[in-house]
C-alpha cells in the first residue's frame, strides 16, 4: 500500500479515537512519501495529520518538537502519536494547526540568510541532549553519508533505484566519496541535535520574526557542522529553486557562527562544506534520473575546494556547464 491509498474511514476512525472527534472538513492534502492532511474536526478544532511508514526514530523526532514547544521555540504543537494506523504499515501523528505564517520574502537579501541562521542555531542551542530522547538514528538519506550500505550512495527515500547504478554520473560518485572521506572527522565530535531539511519551504515567518518550523520527522542526531553545512547548502530550496549558490552558503555560514556567538575551526568549517557538498551531489545524482542537471561540475569544484577534498571537477561532462534549476 503507497501513503496516496490510505483508507479515509481508516484515518476518521484514528481521528475519532486519538482526537475524540472525526473530521468534518479537509482544508488541505499535500505530500508525497508523506501524506500530511489540514483537518477541522467536528468539534471545531483545527488540527494537521501526517501519516506515513512507521519507523522508531519518529517516536524521538516526536519528543524533540514537544521539547522546544514547550519552551517556545515556533513549532506546532504536537498532540498525539505517531500511533500505528490499523494494520496498514503507517504511522500518524496530529500536531496543532499554525496559521498566518509565510515564507522570508526572498528580496530580502541578508536579513533572510541571517533570519534563517539565527532560527537554526537557536534550535540547536535549545534541543535536549541526545541522551534526553529515544533514538533518531537512522537519519533521511540525504543527510546519511556514513550509511553502512555498500557504494557510496544510500538507498534514496523517494524512489526505488541504486544510485551506484548509474555510471554516467561517475564524476558525482567520485565527489560523494570525497565528501564521505573529509567527514569521517566528524564522528569524532559531539553529536547535537537539529533539523535537516532546513528548507524555505518548512520555515515561516511573520513581520520578520520566525512563525513556525515544520517538518519535524526531519530531527537529526549529528555534529553541528554536519546539520549545518547541509542547511548552508539548501536554506533556499522550494518549488523552484534546489538550494544555494556558493556566495548564499557562505552568507549563511558566517551568519551562523555570529549567532552563536563563536567560530568554527578551519577544519570544521571544511567539514561543513563537505556536508554541503555530500546533499548536493545526493541530490544531484538523483535528478539526473529525470534529465535535469542540478549541479554543475563548476559548482561542485569550487564546494570541493573549500571543503578540502582534494578533488578537481571534470571538463568534458555536460554537468559543467551552468546548471537547470528545475521546479519540484
Amino acid at each position: 500500500m503507497t501513503v496516496d491509498k490510505i483508507d479515509e474511514a481508516e484515518l476518521d476512525a484514528w481521528c475519532a479515537q486519538h482526537l475524540g472527534s472525526e473530521p468534518a472538513k479537509t482544508l488541505f492534502s499535500a505530500g508525497n512519501l508523506a501524506r500530511v492532511c489540514g483537518l477541522r474536526l467536528r468539534d471545531g478544532r483545527t488540527v494537521v495529520v501526517k501519516v506515513r511508514p512507521a519507523e522508531p526514530r519518529l517516536e524521538a523526532c516526536t519528543t524533540v518538537q514537544r521539547h522546544l514547544w514547550r519552551i517556545g521555540f515556533p513549532c506546532p504543537q504536537p498532540l498525539v502519536g505517531p500511533l500505528p494506523l490499523a494494520e496498514t504499515g503507517y504511522a500518524v501523528n496530529a500536531e496543532s494547526l499554525v496559521t498566518g505564517g509565510a515564507p522570508y520574502p526572498r528580496t530580502a537579501g541578508l536579513a533572510r540568510v541571517k533570519a534563517f541562521a539565527r532560527l537554526l542555531a537557536r534550535l540547536i542551542a535549545l534541543a535536549p541532549a541526545p541522551g534526553e530522547v529515544p533514538d533518531l538514528a537512522p537519519p533521511p538519506a540525504w543527510i546519511n553519508w556514513d550509511h553502512p550500505y555498500p557504494g557510496v550512495w544510500p538507498p534514496p527515500d523517494d524512489r526505488d533505484v541504486d544510485l551506484n547504478q548509474l555510471p554516467d554520473t561517475e564524476w558525482l560518485d567520485e565527489l560523494g566519496r570525497a565528501a564521505r572521506t573529509r567527514l569521517a572527522t566528524t564522528r569524532a565530535a559531539a553529536p547535537v541535535i537539529g533539523h535537516c531539511d532546513w528548507e524555505s519551504h518548512n520555515l515561516e515567518f511573520r513581520r520578520g520574526e520566525p512563525w513556525a518550523v515544520h517538518d519535524w520527522d526531519s530531527v537529526v542526531c549529528a555534529a553541528e557542522t554536519v546539520i549545518v553545512g547541509v542547511a548552508a547548502a539548501m536554506w533556499p530550496a522550494d518549488t523552484d529553486c534546489v538550494g544555494a549558490n556558493i556566495e548564499q552558503s557562505e552568507e549563511f555560514l558566517d551568519a551562523y557562527q555570529h549567532a552563536r556567538g563563536r567560530l568554527f575551526s578551519p577544519g570544521q568549517i571544511e567539514e561543513a562544506w563537505a556536508a554541503g557538498t555530500w546533499i548536493r551531489a545526493f541530490n544531484a545524482k538523483k535528478y539526473l534520473l529525470d534529465g535535469v542537471a542540478t549541479l554543475s561540475a563548476a559548482e561542485a569544484g569550487e564546494r570541493a575546494r573549500r571543503a578540502g577534498l582534494g578533488w578537481t571537477p571534470p571538463v568534458d561532462h555536460p554537468e559543467s556547464r551552468e546548471e537547470v534549476r528545475p521546479s519540484y
